[in-house]
């Protein structure tokens, strides 16, 4: 890749001095704090550097935030996609995709409305926590119970006539005394309201009363002889499904086999957006009708401000020259969308960079028509799939970069839910299982995730690395052509973070 790569090299204009705008997270007017540079041409290892050092692109805007003063620190987030496995909600929203494709089943409510997957903390403990919860609500209900029984019959325990249920001291004092906790049952007919008539043959699940039926009804249509030779092999009418203690993987989920006769069909392209490919170009203005509605309906705003040119700045061009060697991946390495085209028709696009070692997720935008469908998570999903399916053929790709985790903000959490993933240490450069640094953040809004102390820290500061524009090269080691200036008039108004990238 690197005798690849040297074939070409970027070319940056820095932006001396730091830009101080509105976040677009917590609102703050003048909170957000970045050093930036545009960039006219970068190779792909060029920008996989740079991201691993805690940049990041918007269109052709390069920037990196002072971890140590902005309002909303931004941690780079990656996500080991080799070893993800889906949590129970995400198999949630891809099985609420299957219902819809093969039946055209619509959920009640969309995804603003559904709530997202347990805190970061919580998804943790997973199936423990959840069982914890519901041993604690039914030992609750019992103790009422109990309590509202001892309470009805008074002193009626002390009476040896008496005929209802005996107990002699209650299920904790029992369960510590190392008496036996069972009660002394005498089977009378209960009060209204006061449980099940032990006198009458106890309920039976329907299924049980079906299986039931099935093998009177074989014991009837089968010789006795051929009916006692399958008992004297012991062999069960009804074997139990085999069980698997394999879960399934990401792709068994998302690639399920669709009935015949399904009710909508989805399609997911890739398709080169810099240079525009001709399949890009075919479909931008269809593309952009959809960004239009998404920005409209989710980010409230006025009809006019979605503009064409924004668009084209902000999502279609890209600094990322194509590259296509020979050891990478089939489709080549730079800059892409991925549409989700239904019945034919575009209804969600996500914005991504294929790298060395990633897949980077820029930006995602979706018809909110079908905001039921959790189209934020499913295509997340998607994208995991698919480095997966890159690290086939390129061994070296196999993570999948969501961009920025931001604790501060709840809406960007969710980032933290797709396991195992890892944040970039801001002074030392290093990644760190996410497990590792929630305890310090919710300390802190900026911190050190590294706690080794010898561990040697960037051989600049976060802000001496994007001011001193000339160390640069020596700092990252790749040549770059620099054309530094001081007041540059490149817009950059649609491209700030403050678009807040996905």
């Amino acid at each position: 890749m690197a005798s690849w790569a040297a074939l070409s090299s970027s070319i940056v204009e820095y932006f001396e001095g730091e830009d101080f705008y509105r976040c677009g997270y917590c609102k703050n007017e003048s909170g957000s704090r970045s050093n930036g540079m545009w960039a006219h041409s970068m190779t792909v290892q060029d920008y996989q550097d740079l991201i691993d050092r805690g940049w990041r692109r918007s269109g052709k805007y390069v920037y990196k935030p002072v971890m140590n003063q902005t309002c909303c620190p931004q941690y780079t987030i990656r996500c080991r996609s080799l070893q993800f496995q889906p949590s129970k909600s995400h198999k949630k929203v891809l099985k609420k995709m299957f219902k819809f494709l093969a039946k055209g089943e619509i959920s009640q409510g969309n995804c603003e409305d559904e709530p997202m997957e347990p805190t970061v903390e919580d998804a943790v403990a997973g199936d423990a926590l959840i069982n914890k919860l519901d041993i604690q609500c039914d030992l609750k209900t019992f103790k009422e119970s109990l309590e509202s029984e001892e309470k009805n019959k008074g002193n009626s325990v002390k009476k040896a006539e008496s005929n209802e249920l005996i107990q002699s001291q209650n299920t904790e004092e029992k369960l510590g005394s190392g008496e036996p906790s069972h009660p002394i049952e005498v089977h009378t007919v209960p009060k209204p309201g006061k449980g099940a008539d032990l006198s009458k043959p106890p309920c039976r699940k329907a299924k049980e009363m079906r299986k039931e039926r099935k093998r009177l009804k074989l014991m009837q249509q089968n010789p006795a002889g051929e009916f006692e030779g399958l008992q004297a092999h012991r062999e069960p009418l009804f074997p139990p499904k085999a069980k698997s203690n394999q879960p399934k993987s990401l792709e068994d989920l998302i690639f399920e086999s669709l009935p015949e006769n399904t009710s909508h069909k989805l399609e997911v392209r890739v398709v080169r957006s810099s240079p525009p490919s001709s399949q890009f170009k075919a479909t931008m203005l269809e593309s952009y009708q959809v960004y239009k509605r998404y920005q409209m309906a989710i980010h409230k705003h006025p009809p006019d401000k979605p503009t064409l040119s924004q668009f084209t700045r902000f999502l279609c061009n890209s600094p990322l020259e194509a590259e296509n060697p020979p050891n990478g991946p089939e489709c080549g390495y730079g800059s892409f969308h991925q549409q989700y085209w239904l019945d034919g028709k575009i209804i969600a696009v996500g914005v991504i960079d294929i790298l060395p070692y990633c897949v980077s997720s820029v930006y995602l935008y979706y018809d909110p028509e079908y905001s039921f469908l959790s189209l934020g998570i499913y295509s997340a999903l998607r994208e995991i799939a698919f480095t997966r399916q890159l690290h086939e053929k390129t061994p070296q790709l196999s993570y999948y970069y969501m961009g920025f985790y931001i604790h501060s903000c709840p809406k960007m959490k969710y980032k933290g839910h797709y396991r195992p993933s890892d944040l970039l240490c801001p002074e030392t450069y290093v990644w760190v299982p996410i497990e590792q640094c929630l305890p310090s953040l919710e300390n802190s809004k900026y911190c050190r995730f590294n706690q080794d102390p010898d561990a040697e820290t960037s051989p600049m500061s976060p802000q001496e690395e994007a001011t001193h524009s000339e160390e640069m090269p020596k700092i990252l080691g790749w040549e770059v052509s620099w054309f530094s200036i001081a007041n540059p008039q490149a817009d950059t108004s649609c491209n700030t973070p403050s678009s807040a990238p996905r």
